[in-house]
């Protein structure tokens, strides 16, 4: 784990968009999982004291102007929320490098 993640002065946040995209892959099949997400994504977020990071109209129309660099819809609004809010983003995703936003 980065540093910026166990500094405890610092917020954790999820993106809804992650939370949706979870819930989709879970009732695709493609995410196995041992609990619904229902249960457990509010399980693990306080657990671990991360707040979510609500969807708003703005990172909505930020999301539609981006360079197609990333295809994925839930990506591409993770990356417009970190735009928009001046946030980092924990990902292993190499796509999210090309966009202006700091990647740990």
């Amino acid at each position: 784990m980065t540093q910026e993640l166990m500094d405890p002065d610092n917020e954790l946040l999820m993106s809804t968009a992650s939370i949706w995209e979870i819930g989709t892959k879970y009732a695709l099949g493609k995410l196995p999982l041992k609990l619904a997400p229902d249960l457990l994504v509010p399980q693990q977020m306080q657990l671990q004291s991360i707040l979510p990071l609500p969807l708003s109209v703005e990172h909505a129309l930020q999301a539609h102007q981006l360079p197609p660099h990333h295809k994925d819809p839930f990506d591409r609004m993770i990356i417009a929320q970190a735009l928009v809010e001046k946030l980092p983003v924990m990902t292993g995703d190499r796509h999210f490098r090309k966009y202006p936003i700091k990647v740990l």
